[in-house]
């Protein structure tokens, strides 16, 4: 098996305009300071504008403003049809063999987030969802709810543990990072660049660690399906029916039979990638 490590992708950080323009406000509001200090009222409050509307950025999901972020596949893959289903916060021994069966039956190939620490504790399953033709990819090592406040030196630790960890089972580097719960630090794009990662969220998530009513989640992913959608699931974190199924199984064999009807054939996000 020849490995494949994050190094071999390393990609040169391009910051964002809003990133620089918040570079560029910090420096102007020391530079301020230092002049004439009586400007500091004017100068803490144009610091502390342009750290609200960061946080605003954060808690939107799909937002480019603090870097690139794949909301749908190249136009390269919507003409080809192609979409991609990508699932969040693996795997689990309960749910993620069913999900690679129901995939198999319709011919469907699909991309993993794994959580870095879920797949050092189920590595066969790992090397199973890449044995069947699909991807993973990185969704953190650890998924703590307070990732998006990480100091960029931990996001890195974090980041690479996950890519080692992937890398080690399967010999392939992740391509592709969502943060946890969607929520993307502002520190976060230097990072990505280091690791040779590309952000991806989504066109439309079906919500289903959330909501027990399987229609409800299968209507928010196929209403106004397609080509070139990214659609999100969860193979664990999920919630249940009220009979006890986790919705993702109830959801997905309905979803794929729409996608089929509707002439969309589902590729993992590095397929879809691929331009050639």
């Amino acid at each position: 098996m020849i490995l494949e490590t994050a190094s071999d992708r390393v990609k040169p950080w391009q910051p964002a305009p809003a990133i620089r323009l918040s570079i560029a406000v910090h420096v102007a509001a020391l530079l301020a300071v230092v002049i004439h200090p009586a400007l500091w009222p004017w100068a803490l409050g144009a610091v502390a504008a342009n750290h609200l509307f960061l946080t605003a950025a954060v808690f939107w999901p799909r937002s480019r403003a603090l870097g690139a972020n794949m909301v749908r596949l190249p136009v390269s893959a919507a003409a080809r049809r192609e979409i991609s289903i990508t699932f969040d916060d693996g795997p689990d021994p309960e749910v993620t063999p069913h999900v690679l069966d129901l995939l198999d039956r319709n011919r469907a190939k699909a991309s993993f987030f794994c959580v870095g620490e879920k797949a050092a504790r189920f590595p066969d399953i790992v090397k199973e969802i890449v044995r069947r033709g699909h991807s993973i990819e990185n969704h953190s090592h650890r998924h703590s709810p307070a990732f998006a406040l990480y100091g960029i030196f931990r996001l890195r630790r974090d980041l690479e543990s996950a890519q080692a960890v992937v890398s080690g089972i399967t010999g392939r580097a992740p391509q592709f990072f969502r943060a946890p719960m969607g929520l993307r630090s502002p520190l976060l794009d230097p990072v990505l660049a280091r690791c040779g990662l590309s952000y991806v969220s989504w066109t439309r998530r079906g919500l289903d660690a959330m909501h027990r009513d399987p229609e409800k989640v299968l209507q928010r992913l196929s209403s106004g399906l397609a080509a070139g959608d990214i659609l999100l699931l969860h193979d664990n974190g999920y919630a249940r029916t009220r009979d006890g199924t986790p919705v993702v199984l109830a959801v997905l064999p309905a979803l794929l039979e729409r996608i089929r009807a509707s002439g969309l054939q589902p590729v993992t996000l590095a397929a879809a990638s691929n331009e050639s």
